[in-house]
């Protein structure tokens, strides 16, 4: 009986707590109602005073974020941007130094004059002959200026043309050690050491080659590029320039990790054009000819028709030959004359003299202050020798442009050979 007294009495209190709970509930209801209301009004205040709805105010607040996070990336890249560029420059002048490292060379080239010393000062006299016959013999078969009085003890040659001038002093000085010094004896040997000229420039070529680690070129290019001892560019020889140029070329196509082997053989090739005589054409057309010739790899092709920009890059191995062109004939000290300019005004003389009919060979001496004909006696008279002179004379000032004067001497002359037994 009491038990069920006490069951009644919690019923009754929990009966109780529900409706306070009830009226709580209620009571919070009402109090999220007078909340919602408030805010309604007070955003219905705001839209009033602020001029926006609550969407216009949303995107406004949403554009505002988006300027201050515009404005933050573009400074992040900006920043980003001229950190990259720093690097980038100081990189690059790494490479570039680097590079530059590796083309240094030692080799030393001979210029316009070269020098043969002799045991003592009778040699001259001997060279000179009776009545001048040796010296212009000498000099009407090589090509060459010799100058016997402005160093004791020793004969200096000059010629613009690096060949003639290496010819005339290997056959000079062969000739003093020889002893023989007479026109026929020197024409001889003038012959003779041409012929061994294209021996030499056979291993001029293959030493160059070998230099830069290629070894597998055909013996005719090799003495093609052997001709680069005595070829200049703006004073620069090409053998020094070529070494250099490659050795600049593999490093930065290393550097790049490019197609090394490419870069290597358009670098030592660029310029093999300049030593092509027998065609007209710039020395990157000519070039290209004879690299086709020879079925060079089209991609060499390439790096040699586009080392001046005449055409479009095609390849990376291109624009890095070309780097290195550039690098070599710009440094300090490494061009210092106009020599190509030089070497062209004598060669269009010579060229100029030997268009007349009957002339056999011309040499432009004296730095371009006369020049020398020889004619075939069997074909041009004295009389025509005479007028071949005048009409050329006439033809340099027509056509040619030239300091000072230029002294036209055709030579005709006769000689007969015969053998005792």
């Amino acid at each position: 009986m009491r038990l069920r007294q006490q069951l009644v009495e919690r019923e009754i209190a929990l009966d109780k707590r529900a409706q306070v709970l009830d009226e709580r509930a209620a009571q919070m209801e009402s109090l999220r109602a007078e909340l919602v209301k408030l805010k309604q009004e007070l955003i219905d205040k705001l839209e009033k005073v602020a001029g926006l709805t609550r969407e216009e105010a949303k995107n406004w607040l949403l554009k505002q974020l988006d300027d201050q996070l515009a404005e933050e990336v573009a400074r992040r890249i900006k920043e980003a941007t001229e950190k990259a560029k720093a690097e980038a420059e100081e990189k690059a002048k790494e490479i570039l130094i680097e590079a530059m490292r590796h083309g240094a060379t030692n080799y030393v080239p001979e210029y316009t004059v070269s020098t043969v010393k002799i045991p003592d000062e009778d040699v001259k006299g001997r060279i000179i002959g009776k009545e001048g016959r040796n010296i212009r013999a000498f000099e009407r078969a090589t090509g060459v200026d010799l100058d016997l009085d402005e160093t004791p003890g020793e004969i200096r040659l000059s010629s613009f043309d690096p060949i003639r001038r290496e010819v005339a002093k290997m056959a000079l000085r062969n000739l003093i050690a020889d002893g023989r010094i007479q026109p026929s004896r020197i024409e001889e040997e003038v012959a003779r050491v041409r012929r061994e000229i294209v021996r030499i420039t056979g291993e001029e070529g293959k030493k160059l080659a070998q230099a830069v680690g290629v070894y597998s070129l055909p013996m005719e290019l090799l003495e093609i590029l052997g001709k680069f001892k005595f070829r200049f560019s703006y004073g620069q020889n090409m053998i020094a320039h070529t070494l250099e140029e490659t050795k600049i070329g593999i490093a930065l196509a290393a550097e790049f990790k490019t197609n090394v082997d490419t870069v290597r053989l358009g670098c030592l090739l660029h310029d093999i054009g300049k030593v092509v005589t027998d065609e007209e054409g710039s020395h990157v057309e000519l070039g290209v000819k004879l690299l086709q010739r020879f079925h060079m790899p089209q991609a060499v092709i390439d790096c040699v028709a586009q080392h001046h920009e005449d055409t479009e890059f095609t390849s990376v191995e291109a624009v890095l030959v070309y780097i290195a062109d550039a690098m070599s004939g710009a440094r300090p000290g490494a061009r210092y004359e106009d020599y190509e300019e030089y070497a062209k005004r004598l060669g269009k003389l010579e060229e100029t003299a030997k268009s007349f009919a009957g002339v056999v060979e011309a040499y432009a001496i004296q730095a371009g202050r006369e020049v020398r004909v020889m004619v075939k006696p069997e074909e041009l008279s004295d009389a025509a020798t005479v007028k071949v002179a005048h009409d050329l004379k006439l033809k340099i000032e027509k056509e040619l442009t030239y300091p000072g004067t230029v002294r036209v001497t055709v030579i005709r002359e006769v000689r007969a050979t015969e053998v005792a037994k």
